[in-house]
């Protein structure tokens, strides 16, 4: 394909991706209440537990903005296995038949790991909050921007879940042949240094146990696609050595 084909087709997939994600949205919007209840129930914990708490709306259109930003991060979510395949598909013209196959296996483990980081982010957000909380003064009171506490929520949400996805990218990169496992493992350290110090970012500093909650998954997934890279190496590399035995016997 020449480059201006490449453009269409990139615009086409970008253009399904987003079509999904808005009719997401909808629903997203319908469900949203409920999202954000889910979402606001660390902040009723607290009040109920250890005094005034409240979320509060610093301008008239807070809420409608806090109800698509919601309705918009639910749509991503729900709608990636649709934006994941279109992925997959932007690459397909680019593969063989058999590279196409692996192509398919990235889509059926992205989606999972994808849901599975979201879930990750969700399950450690509370512990956050609680966390930081804890360290306000027995005489005073949390008043929480509303706006601030659900983008944190949100992005925490859907940054582990992209996290989670790379090392199936660096699978898919070795498979195609872009990536060797050497090159993979070779950076171990600096992918270390990175996914601790997103997960620094992405955790308050104080919060050491939700750190290593995010962290130690994603390290696994790395050396896990290393491992997957690396039996898929030495399988071309015995294939090779067959292939050259049996053609200068």
């Amino acid at each position: 394909m020449s480059l201006g084909a490449h453009l269409v087709e990139l615009r086409k997939r970008l253009f399904i991706s987003a079509l999904a994600i808005v009719v997401a949205m909808v629903a997203g919007f319908i469900v949203s209440e409920f999202a954000i209840n889910a979402m606001a129930a660390p902040i009723t914990d607290i009040a109920e537990g250890r005094g005034q708490a409240l979320l509060n709306f610093d301008n008239v259109t807070g809420a409608f903005d806090l109800r698509m930003k919601v309705a918009f991060t639910i749509g991503i979510v729900v709608a990636s296995p649709v934006w994941l395949y279109q992925i997959w598909a932007f690459l397909v013209p680019g593969l063989t038949r058999k590279e196409i196959g692996y192509a398919l296996g990235f889509l059926l483990s992205a989606v999972p790991l994808f849901l599975a980081g979201c879930a990750a982010g969700w399950f450690v957000m509370p512990h956050i909050v609680e966390l930081m909380v804890g360290f306000t003064p027995a005489d005073a009171s949390n008043f929480f921007n509303a706006g601030i506490y659900f983008d944190f929520v949100l992005k925490l949400v859907l940054a582990v879940g992209i996290a989670f996805i790379v090392p199936v990218f660096l699978v898919l990169l070795n498979f195609v042949g872009v990536l060797s496992a050497a090159t993979i493992i070779k950076s171990w350290r600096v992918a270390v240094l990175v996914i601790a110090l997103f997960c620094a970012t992405a955790t308050p500093a104080a919060d050491v146990i939700s750190m290593f909650i995010l962290a130690i998954p994603m390290v696994a997934l790395y050396f896990g696609s290393y491992g997957i890279a690396y039996l898929h190496d030495r399988r071309v590399a015995k294939r090779r050595l067959a292939f050259e035995a049996e053609l200068f016997a």
